[in-house]
């Protein structure tokens, strides 16, 4: 009894092991992704140790420039009182568009460095676009009494965001669907095949 429970003890011994390792590939490899489950084993492996402090400061770093970014926009185009604030609709539906492409690449294709979807997605894109001024924006148009141009900024701005997203998913696929696979995603292929095949 004793040595089955060695026996046991070394099997769990070596699936933690494995399962370690295939985490650290994972990282390597593939794109981290900054919205995780942290009840799950290998969503908790991509920001262990100090993964963390390098997914944290690339999103920071990311979102600072997004931020300024941003803020540049509504500088150099800034909207009148009462009218249609334009300078954050084309922010918000330029930064949707950047993310179907995005998200394509480096979700579905395997493109680039692991923590670039933290950096651009979660960082740069996040502070770049902009759900808290788009809020401000119809609050003040309502409260200027110009409901016409709120109704249309706020309904505008959805179908636009979420058009764009979807569109630019779609034309990103088409575009890269003749594309030669990345060898990191034809090597993580391979050895999720040759796993199948041996058990």
């Amino acid at each position: 009894m004793a040595h089955g429970a060695d026996q046991q003890a070394a099997h769990g011994a070596d699936d933690r092991a494995a399962h370690g390792a295939s985490a650290a590939g994972a990282y390597r490899g593939e794109p981290v992704d900054p919205d995780v489950d942290l009840h799950v084993p290998a969503d908790r492996a991509e920001t262990a140790g100090h993964r963390l402090w390098q997914v944290l400061a690339v999103i920071a770093a990311g979102g600072a420039a997004g931020a300024c970014a941003r803020y540049g926009a509504s500088l150099a185009w800034p909207a009148p009182r009462g009218a249609f604030p334009w300078d954050v609709f084309w922010v918000n539906v330029s930064g949707c568009t950047l993310i179907g492409v995005l998200m394509v690449l480096v979700s579905e294709r395997g493109a680039g460095h692991p923590l670039l979807r933290p950096f651009l997605g979660t960082g740069v894109l996040g502070g770049y676009t902009t759900f808290s001024t788009y809020a401000v924006d119809l609050v003040g148009l309502l409260r200027s009494g110009d409901a016409g141009i709120a109704v249309a900024y706020a309904l505008g701005t959805l179908g636009a965001a979420l058009g764009t997203v979807w569109a630019a998913a779609v034309l990103t696929r088409a575009a890269f669907r003749e594309a030669p696979v990345p060898d990191t995603q034809r090597e993580t292929g391979a050895g999720e095949t040759g796993k199948a095949a041996d058990e």
